[in-house]
């Protein structure tokens, strides 16, 4: 009779490590030194603040210039009509406004049209001949918002008065005319509605009377072509633009429409741009770096001072795969925590230094999303290393580590 055999004894299969299991493991080894821990996080989250702010500050400052050169007209072009082959003076279709518009980069056109031959005086006294060189023009309701107008007093014209004897002064025009209730054009009084400041992108218009294209033609006889088309386009697509705008305005006599050449702003600001952009990505590699070491540095020495809680570890029967994981997962929520504050400590601090210089807040989101996502990345790779060395280790070398 055959004897039994004994049971062929079989490797224990260690427990493998559930995603929620790491988390514990990670947080509990950051419960158990909570010191170590909060200045652990402090120094990251010092050095992705340093980060943040520098880039966001300069990008502020940036955004501030941008709005600067933006009130210099940068994106601004003007059509006018030109002269004839017999040296006469062109014209503009009626249409030419509504056919700019259709232009696809342009964000906004308007126009004026001068009466010619037609004068404004400050009562019906005056002499004919001295009419104080002040030029009466139609306007479009949208005209102060392409050309960057603002009121001093009053009102701008509306859906309403635009078609009444109504006119608004440019800033010269009330100079010269006084603070006066109404103003006499073409034998008739019309009502002064409003004042405007001066026009710096448009200074045609501060010695200019205006009054809506309806009202001109009801009362004046205008003949409704517009004189200057005021256009507003996508910065990048100017030039793109300018080249269409006389065969769009005119398509029958391009050669016969007048454009303004593009604001030396935007090239200034393009120029500006350029540098900042060199700039931002110059300082925010420099600060990344100084926090990455920052983060390695403080992992590294976190994770060398428990070799001996490793070694018991590894004792107890956990596997070097375990135990390098659980360093890291530590790692990258002490990361995590640290960029998530320094991230957001710089935000505060670009936005108070912001709104001391009256400056706009901007912090660009890759500034946010890369400022946390190097220093996890950083984290886990110093983390990664000397528990990689540490796991290596014979638990009893471990054990008396110091």
């Amino acid at each position: 009779m055959p004897r039994p055999t004994a049971p062929t004894p079989t490797a224990l299969t260690p427990a493998r490590l559930r995603p929620s299991d790491l988390a514990r493991l990670g947080a509990y080894g950051l419960r158990s030194r909570p010191l170590r821990a909060v200045l652990s996080a402090l120094g990251i989250a010092i050095g992705i603040a340093a980060m943040t702010a520098v880039v966001g500050i300069s990008a502020s400052s940036r955004a501030n210039l941008d709005q600067e050169l933006a009130r210099l007209g940068t994106n601004l072009l003007t059509v006018s009509p030109g002269n004839t082959l017999f040296g006469k003076r062109a014209t503009l279709p009626d249409e030419s406004v509504a056919m700019i518009k259709q232009i696809g980069p342009v964000q906004s056109a308007t126009a004026t049209g001068v009466l010619s031959d037609t004068y404004v005086y400050r009562t019906d006294r005056i002499p004919a001949a001295q009419s104080g060189g002040l030029s009466v023009l139609a306007a479009d309701l949208d005209l102060l918002k392409t050309v960057g107008g603002t009121l001093d007093r009053g009102a701008w014209l509306n859906a309403a008065t635009h078609r009444y004897p109504a006119v608004v002064l440019g800033a010269t025009a009330a100079e010269r005319l006084g603070n006066v209730p109404a103003v006499y054009i073409g034998g008739r009084w019309w009502v002064v509605l409003g004042v405007l400041r001066q026009v710096p992108l448009a200074p045609e218009l501060d010695s200019a009377v205006l009054m809506g294209w309806p009202a001109a033609t009801t009362y004046l006889g205008f003949d409704g072509h517009p004189t200057t088309v005021y256009t507003r386009s996508v910065e990048s697509q100017v030039e793109a633009v300018r080249a269409v705008l006389a065969p769009t305005a005119n398509p029958q006599s391009p050669g016969e429409v007048q454009v303004s050449k593009p604001s030396d702003a935007l090239a200034a600001r393009r120029a500006a741009n350029a540098t900042f952009t060199a700039l931002l990505l110059g300082l925010g590699a420099v600060a990344l770096l100084v926090g990455g070491i920052g983060v390695a540095n403080t992992m590294v020495i976190s994770v060398l001072e428990r070799r001996a809680e490793i070694g018991l570890r590894r004792s107890l029967g956990a596997t070097k795969g375990q135990i390098r994981i659980q360093f890291v997962a530590e790692s990258l929520l002490l990361s995590l925590l640290g960029g998530a504050a320094g991230v957001l400590l710089g935000y505060l601090v670009t936005g108070m230094y912001a709104t001391t210089q009256h400056w706009p807040t901007v912090v660009p989101l890759w500034v946010l999303a890369g400022g946390v996502g190097a220093t996890v990345l950083i984290g886990a790779i110093a983390g990664l290393y000397p528990a990689i060395r540490a796991a290596r280790l014979a638990p009893t070398q471990a054990l008396t580590a110091t």
